[in-house]
C-alpha cells in the first residue's frame, strides 16, 4: 500500500476504536460474517482438481517473495517454496491464471466484498513464522483442498491451533499473529480468499478507500504487473 506505516498504523486504530465493545476472535463463523462462501466451500472437489493441476507445472509458479517483496521474510530463506496463483487481486483478474480455473472463478462469482483469492501452496516441511497482516481492514478464509494426512499442516492464530482438513473451510483475523507449520512430507495447498470486514457505516467507508484505491493501486497493481508479465 502507497502508505506510510504510521498513517497504517492511525487507520487500524480508527478501525479498532470505532469498533470498540465488540471483542475480535481469532476464528469466525462463516455462515454468519460471509455465508455466501458457503458456494466455495461447497465446490471445493471441483476446486481441487483444478489446483492439483497446475501442480504439473510446479516449477513455473511464482513464490509468494517474488510477486510481493514484503512476504521475503515470512517466506524466504528456506529451500522449501511457499508458491501462490493468484485469480484475483483487489479486482485485477489475471486473464491466463483465470483461464486455467474456471469452476473456482466460478464459485467465486457473487461473493460480497471479495478482496483477493488465490491458490497457496505449500512444500513439504516448509514452515511459516509467526507474522501479523498489516490492516485490519479484512478477514481471511481457507479452503483445504490437498492436505496430508501424515501429521497435517496446521495454523496457529493468536494461540488457537487449527489442523486443515480438505473440503473444510476457515475465516480467521489475519491481523492476530499467526504461524503456519506443514511438517508432512506432503505439499499443502489451500485457497485463500480476502473479504472485506464487516464495519459500522464510517469506519467501513475509511476501509473501502483504503481497500478499493490505496491497496488496489498501490500493492495489487504492482502484483498483477508482474503475473501478466511472468
Amino acid at each position: 500500500m502507497p502508505v506510510t506505516r504510521a498513517c497504517l498504523l492511525w487507520i487500524n486504530r480508527f478501525i479498532s476504536y470505532s469498533t470498540r465493545g465488540q471483542p475480535r476472535p481469532a476464528f469466525y463463523e462463516i455462515s454468519e460474517i460471509c455465508p455466501e462462501l458457503g458456494q466455495v466451500t461447497a465446490a471445493h472437489e471441483k476446486i481441487r482438481r483444478e489446483a492439483e493441476a497446475l501442480l504439473t507445472e510446479r516449477s513455473q509458479l511464482p513464490t509468494y517473495q517474488e510477486l510481493d517483496q514484503a512476504q521475503m521474510r515470512i517466506a524466504g530463506g528456506t529451500p522449501q517454496k511457499w508458491s501462490v496463483f493468484f485469480l484475483n487481486v483487489f479486482g485485477f483478474k489475471p486473464r491466463q491464471n483465470r483461464s486455467k480455473c474456471p469452476e473456482t472463478c466460478a464459485a467465486l462469482e457473487g461473493i460480497p466484498n471479495l478482496l483477493q483469492a488465490f491458490f497457496s501452496i505449500l512444500d513439504a516441511n516448509k514452515s511459516i513464522p509467526e507474522h501479523k497482516g498489516p490492516y485490519l481492514g479484512y478477514l481471511r478464509y481457507h479452503l483445504g483442498l490437498v492436505v496430508p494426512s501424515d501429521n497435517p499442516p496446521t495454523i496457529m492464530v493468536n494461540g488457537e491451533t487449527y489442523a486443515w482438513k480438505e473440503g473444510e473451510a476457515i475465516l480467521f483475523d489475519d491481523c492476530y499473529p499467526h504461524r503456519v507449520d506443514n511438517n508432512s512430507s506432503h505439499i499443502r495447498i489451500v485457497l485463500i480468499v480476502d473479504i472485506r470486514r464487516p464495519m459500522p457505516f464510517f469506519p467501513d467507508i475509511v476501509n473501502r478507500v483504503v481497500t478499493n484505491v490505496l491497496a488496489r493501486w498501490g500493492y495489487a497493481y504492482g502484483i498483477y504487473r508482474k503475473i501478466n508479465r511472468d
